[in-house]
């Protein structure tokens, strides 16, 4: 049986930073990447973005050059799905019954598809997209497509239809909700991305779901909408979020509801064992106290630093406001901080511009600001947000104040995060 110091399980940006971060910190023990897919190490962002719509290739959202994990000492164990966790013996299992031991295990196999269940949804032409895999199949079907159904309205299914349109493809939106990006956004967010998918030819289908697929020849045709409409279709992305993927913590006694319970270490209710990234729920720092699981890059990195600190006994990164950012038509759209309990938003520019921002205020205090086009209120709002920065409504919402003049060093005590 193979054996590592420290096994990380999944190779995203949290499992293979952490990687990096202990090397970078003097770590010179074993340290092995286990991975489902057997690849190396890649973005999944750009996988409904520019991977699909061909602007990219494979190489270019490597997150490291194929040599560098050789180079560092880091031994990648593709193709390895782990899905037992042997705290006691310090050992992990994989789908095809091979047994990994390590000294210390860091869990960032990060979330699972979410996917649909109703009449149809096993028709060919029916795809989620989290993998390369997943992107190169839908690649290949599009020259025998001419309409899509992309059902889900958050991140994923905007991007997807963006990428679909600019291919020439006739793309439907499906999302159950009244708006899109209900559950990440302020309306006037959602509002400026379903314009913006409607000028480009999109046709969005709000606060309906789908009730069954149509197909012939045991492929996709169509979609039943829950208001009893039909649209043709010769493909369907289904983007209607994800799990942790932490069945195999669970099993072995991981605490937590929403994925696993993490301290601001990282470790988990189990000895020796870490997790990080879309799995891990943690007190999110100048989140207001809430326990979440955090969807975001920037935020898997953190957590990478906090937990190889914590290995190689260095101190505690500084905690960093959590970001997120998603790229539609040529819109960037960037989020700094956690809406989560905010409790009232200030607009900040034009709306029927290209270029504004939302803030959002808890008890008076900046928590979030999401920024459409608008980069100096995101740059600045890192600043605002760490320092929970008390401002007066007026000033935020007038484009002529920058935000960095609130950020007054002394003015403002920053608060227990």
């Amino acid at each position: 049986m193979d054996s590592f110091d420290i096994l990380v399980v999944g190779s995203g940006h949290g499992g293979t930073h952490t990687a990096v971060a202990l090397r970078q910190r003097g770590f010179t023990g074993t340290v092995a990447i286990a991975s489902a897919e057997d690849e190396p190490p890649y973005q999944r962002p750009p996988l409904s973005k520019g991977y699909l719509s061909r602007d990219l290739d494979f190489e270019r959202i490597l997150l490291r050059p194929p040599g560098f994990w050789a180079g560092r000492g880091v031994t990648l164990l593709g193709g390895h799905r782990v899905d037992g966790v042997n705290p006691g013996r310090r050992e992990v299992r994989t789908s095809d019954g091979t047994r990994i031991g390590y000294g210390s295990l860091v869990w960032a196999a990060g979330s699972t598809a979410r996917t649909l269940d109703c009449q149809g949804d096993r028709l060919a032409g029916i795809h989620i997209l989290r993998s390369r895999a997943d992107a190169d199949t839908v690649a290949r079907e599009i020259p025998e497509v001419s309409e899509v159904i992309v059902v889900g309205g958050g991140y994923i299914g905007l991007e997807v239809a963006a990428s679909l349109t600019k291919l020439g493809l006739a793309v439907s939106v499906v999302e159950p909700l009244p708006r899109v990006l209900s559950r990440t956004c302020a309306e006037p967010v959602s509002r400026f991305f379903e314009r913006e998918h409607r000028r480009h030819g999109v046709a969005l289908h709000l606060g309906v779901g789908v009730a069954a697929f149509g197909g012939a020849k045991g492929r996709v045709t169509s979609a039943v909408l829950t208001d009893g409409s039909v649209l043709p279709a010769q493909m369907a992305i289904v983007g209607i979020g994800a799990r942790p993927a932490v069945s195999a913590l669970r099993m072995a006694g991981a605490g937590g509801g929403d994925g696993v319970d993490v301290d601001a270490d990282g470790r988990t209710t189990l000895s020796g064992i870490y997790a990080i990234g879309d799995c891990a729920a943690q007190v999110a720092p100048f989140g207001g106290g809430a326990r979440l699981r955090l969807e975001s890059v920037q935020n898997a990195v953190d957590q990478a630093d906090a937990v190889a600190a914590a290995l190689t006994g260095a101190p505690r990164p500084a905690p960093a406001p959590a970001t997120f950012w998603s790229d539609q038509y040529g819109h960037r759209l960037r989020i700094v901080g956690l809406s989560h309990g905010s409790d009232a938003t200030v607009v900040r520019g034009d709306l029927a511009s290209d270029s504004f921002s939302v803030v959002h205020l808890r008890r008076g205090r900046v928590a979030a600001i999401e920024s459409v086009n608008a980069t100096k209120d995101f740059a600045a709002g890192r600043g605002l947000v760490a320092a929970a920065i008390e401002a007066e409504p007026g000033r935020l919402a007038d484009p002529e104040v920058p935000l960095r003049d609130l950020l007054r060093p002394g003015r403002h005590p920053a608060p227990s995060v």
